[in-house]
């Protein structure tokens, strides 16, 4: 689907987290899910995880739930880097979608639930390390404690 019409039926967020580490988030819980699968609710994350190597990319298949008397929507989820701090995660319908409010409902609850479920904090290799810390300290900065 393309053009205009598939861009009003996708849904998109920026997250405050390095690409790594959500990707990383992402597939620890695929590693956890039964037969690589990752309920959020009543939709599904299928694995495996593709990757793009040549645009840096990844994408995870996606049955998004609308009601129980509502069979699944298949999308994809794209998740790509959007600097070095933040990442974009882009809900995509597969096919053609008849939007109702319960569509809606569902694609933007889904990226909410996912976003709260990735971890807040850089990881570790990121954070600067103790000879840092301490070169600072000697260059007549803050004095560090540890607690």
């Amino acid at each position: 689907m393309s053009g205009q019409l598939g861009d009003l039926l996708s849904f998109r967020r920026i997250a405050a987290i390095p690409f790594d580490a959500c990707m990383a988030a992402l597939e620890s819980w695929q590693l956890s899910g039964q037969d690589g699968e990752l309920r959020l609710g009543h939709s599904v994350l299928r694995g495996p995880i593709e990757r793009d190597h040549h645009f840096g990319t990844c994408r995870i298949e996606v049955r998004l739930a609308r009601g129980r008397l509502r069979p699944r929507v298949r999308m994809r989820l794209e998740i790509e880097p959007w600097s070095s701090t933040t990442t974009v995660l882009e809900l995509l319908p597969g096919r053609l979608v008849r939007p109702d409010a319960a569509y809606f409902a569902a694609g933007h609850g889904l990226l909410d639930f996912l976003i709260r479920g990735l971890p807040a904090r850089v990881p570790a290799q990121q954070r600067p390390d103790q000879g840092q810390l301490r070169a600072a300290v000697g260059a007549g900065g803050p004095a560090v404690r540890p607690a």
